[in-house]
């Protein structure tokens, strides 16, 4: 069932609380919800507003946003080892990862409480504590809004990178995902070896499922604000990746600072890091600010406006390439 708003007020549809608005938005359930919108043509400015965790609006959007609202999770395959899991792109992350851990099912615990949608979730190639959703995602299933006819992309063929896929590149208002397969394992597999995530489950009273994400979801409502309480994105720039010889240089003026090794030999670095030795942690400028737990957050006070956020984010970029010679890029995406 498809339901239609007009003019309408974008502030409790985006985590950074931003009063944009937008001149329609239609909520969908069904590949036939799509195609009965697309039926009339396509307009000229569409564009998916999932959970709208991961925007930043700046201005008003002069078009159509579609919402997916379905809420299916239904198991299309198992055996004695691993469960092959279909979910609607309306689920919200979290209640799936809540699902599968009730479940005794490993592969996303380590992504619990990540705001938003499932049909996000590719698009981002979410991540956190060591974990990413590529590792667990089998297909994602589309709607070709020229053709307007149903596909499939397999998982090797979606371009996942480092917050990174084809959908945010080739496919980029191109397709609507409708749904993600995913598999999972009945075989534990605790990854704790990123941050204090042993610690903590182990003042839970040892390695479970369920004390594994709970573990992560305290750590991440320690360090992280509540969007419904501060507005914000979560992270909002990228960790940069650099050559190995800009990262020797940068490691000779500060030994302490954390690197990791990343694809094709290069180095990641941490942009929190970064942006607190610019001593730009509880930052703050009139309603916009960096949070005081976590450098890479920019909030949103209370009634900031998507451009002084963007001042903020610039002020922030300039001062890093100043201080260290490095590129920091939004993860967040900015119209």
């Amino acid at each position: 069932m498809i339901r239609e708003f007009y003019h309408i007020d974008l502030r409790n549809r985006n985590s950074f609380r931003v009063a944009q608005r937008a001149t329609r938005l239609v909520e969908f359930e069904t590949i036939e919800d799509l195609r009965l919108f697309f039926a009339s043509g396509i307009p000229e400015h569409w564009m998916v507003l999932s959970g709208g965790n991961n925007i930043l609006f700046t201005e008003d959007y002069d078009g159509v946003l579609l919402t997916p609202i379905s809420q299916n999770i239904n198991i299309i395959e198992e055996d004695n080892s691993t469960v092959a899991v279909r979910i609607d792109a309306g689920v919200e992350w979290d209640n799936l990862v809540a699902w599968a851990v009730s479940r005794d099912l490993w592969g996303i615990e380590n992504l619990s409480l990540i705001p938003g949608k499932v049909g996000a979730a590719p698009v981002q190639n979410i991540g956190a504590y060591g974990c990413e959703v590529a590792q667990v995602i089998e297909r994602v299933h589309l709607f070709d809004v020229q053709s307007q006819r149903t596909c499939t992309l397999d998982a090797a063929h979606c371009g996942f990178g480092y917050r990174e896929s084809v959908f945010k590149q080739l496919l980029k208002g191109r397709v609507i995902i409708t749904g993600i397969d995913i598999r999972l394992s009945r075989t534990p597999n605790p990854r704790l070896g990123y941050g204090d995530i042993e610690r903590e489950v182990e003042k839970l009273g040892g390695v479970t499922l369920q004390n594994i994400r709970e573990a992560i979801c305290s750590i991440r409502r320690s360090k992280l604000p509540d969007p419904n309480v501060l507005g914000n994105a979560g992270s909002f720039f990228k960790n940069p990746v650099v050559d190995t010889t800009v990262a020797e240089r940068l490691l000779t003026d500060f030994p302490d600072m954390p690197h990791y090794p990343a694809a094709n030999g290069q180095v990641k670095l941490a942009a929190g890091w970064l942006i607190d030795r610019c001593g730009l942690k509880g930052f703050r400028d009139g309603q916009v600010g960096v949070h005081e737990r976590q450098a890479l957050v920019l909030v949103n006070f209370g009634g900031a406006s998507g451009g002084e956020v963007i001042a903020l984010a610039r002020k922030i970029q300039s001062c890093v390439h100043n201080k260290f010679g490095v590129e920091i890029a939004a993860e967040v995406n900015i119209l």
